[in-house]
């Protein structure tokens, strides 16, 4: 997990001409906010400035503000389906030096967004770190999962595990009731309370995919 959350802490000038697209992937709970936060700290103790994303309607943490399950968080600008995150990088980066750009909530990205942070990386030359989901409830890719799967430079999984102690792959979104759900809209946010991560055999069983 260390070598994880020091990725691209290499110096400026190294990151320039090797700046890459990462996709840390995971399921829910399996502490990839953590990881982020950890690594943006590893920026700020060697000088560097990172420059922190998040979805906009996730403000669970409160608005604009990426947090973890352990108790640690920081402010960050938010994006919304209609920005162009190529604009918003390139402005801030005319704004003042910032040495790697993490993108939390990542499987809200649309298609377009994940391109235009690859772009991002080719002519900007800074390095994109994006944390999110890989699957939703009913184990389908989400958009910008998918396109950060086709288009990372990197991808890396952040790992956590299932009440049986495999290695968890997938979520269930339960009802109040605490029972699996089979349909919904894709996006619905929520915490421990709605959501559940599992192996892919114990999701079977939870969705009765038997």
């Amino acid at each position: 997990m260390g070598s994880t959350a020091l990725a691209g802490c290499e110096p400026p000038e190294y990151q320039a001409a090797m700046a890459k697209l990462y996709f840390h992937y995971s399921t829910m709970n399996a502490g990839k906010s953590t990881v982020l936060l950890q690594a943006a700290h590893n920026y700020r103790e060697r000088g560097m400035v990172p420059y922190l994303l998040t979805a906009q309607f996730d403000n669970r943490a409160g608005d604009g503000r990426i947090a973890s399950r352990i108790g640690i968080g920081e402010k960050a600008d938010t994006f919304a389906s209609d920005d162009d995150l190529f604009q918003r990088i390139a402005e801030r980066l005319e704004a003042g030096p910032a040495a790697c750009v993490f993108v939390d909530e990542a499987q809200f990205l649309t298609e377009a967004q994940v391109w235009q942070l690859a772009r991002a990386v080719d002519d900007l030359h800074v390095p994109v770190m994006c944390f999110g989901l890989r699957v939703d409830f009913r184990g389908a890719l989400f958009p910008g999962s998918a396109t950060l799967l086709a288009l990372a430079d990197e991808m890396r999984e952040v790992r956590t595990i299932c009440h049986c102690g495999k290695k968890a792959t997938m979520v269930v979104r339960m009802d109040a009731d605490g029972k699996a759900l089979r349909d919904g809209a894709q996006v619905q946010i929520g915490g421990n309370e709605t959501y559940l991560s599992l192996c892919r055999r114990h999701w079977r069983e939870a969705v009765g995919d038997g």
